[in-house]
């Protein structure tokens, strides 16, 4: 029975495509390698897939693709790669322009090559300075003022666990034979004498341990 005539359009289903893709890729390597072993032919075949997977033939003995598109430009005479070099070339060229603006920008910034600089330039360039030190300072402020709440919460703990020690030993406030040591690092002690013996504690974030001595 002789198959139907296929209609060449694009393949909406895309496990129908895949599977196509894959058969008919492998078809065409396979007379590939033939028409190189026949015809004592070079032959270099590149695929990229809509899933932009690269699926290259070359002829056996033939080691890069670049060595089939050298014989390429030695038999046409062209060069393939001046205009892509050339291209590479000119946007060095303006990455490296960048680069030296930006570190002259900073020398500037540092006191440095002033002296090409118009009497606008450099009132511009003051203006900028001045920016740049009030926002520093503001960041500064920011950072002090975040210091002194860490510390003031810090205090108010301490104070907290101070009235908790007290409530817990039945300690008047106004009882003189007792103190508060803070090291930093919410270690605490607390001793009193009732004539009788002292009594320490040492508080930390998750252990309280009690000593007594007579």
């Amino acid at each position: 029975m002789a198959r139907g005539k296929i209609q060449i359009k694009k393949i909406e289903n895309n496990t129908n495509r895949q599977v196509t893709y894959s058969k008919r890729r492998n078809g065409l390597f396979k007379k590939a390698n033939e028409l190189s072993v026949l015809c004592d032919a070079t032959v270099s075949i590149v695929m990229i897939s809509n899933s932009n997977k690269l699926h290259e033939f070359l002829t056996p003995g033939t080691t890069t693709t670049k060595e089939v598109y050298d014989k390429y430009q030695a038999a046409m005479g062209v060069d393939l790669w001046a205009k892509q070099y050339q291209k590479m070339q000119e946007e060095l060229q303006k990455l490296n322009d960048i680069n030296r603006g930006l570190q002259k920008d900073i020398r500037r910034r540092m006191g440095d090559c002033l002296e090409d600089l118009t009497y606008h330039e450099l009132s511009s360039l003051k203006e900028e300075m001045v920016n740049s030190v009030k926002v520093i300072r503001e960041r500064k402020a920011k950072k002090i003022e975040n210091h002194i709440d860490t510390t003031k919460k810090k205090v108010r703990n301490c104070n907290e666990v101070h009235k908790s020690l007290l409530q817990a030993f039945d300690i008047p406030k106004d009882e003189p034979q007792y103190g508060l040591v803070d090291n930093g690092e919410y270690n605490h002690v607390l001793g009193y004498n009732d004539d009788s013996r002292i009594l320490a504690l040492r508080l930390q974030p998750c252990l309280m341990l009690v000593q007594d001595h007579v």
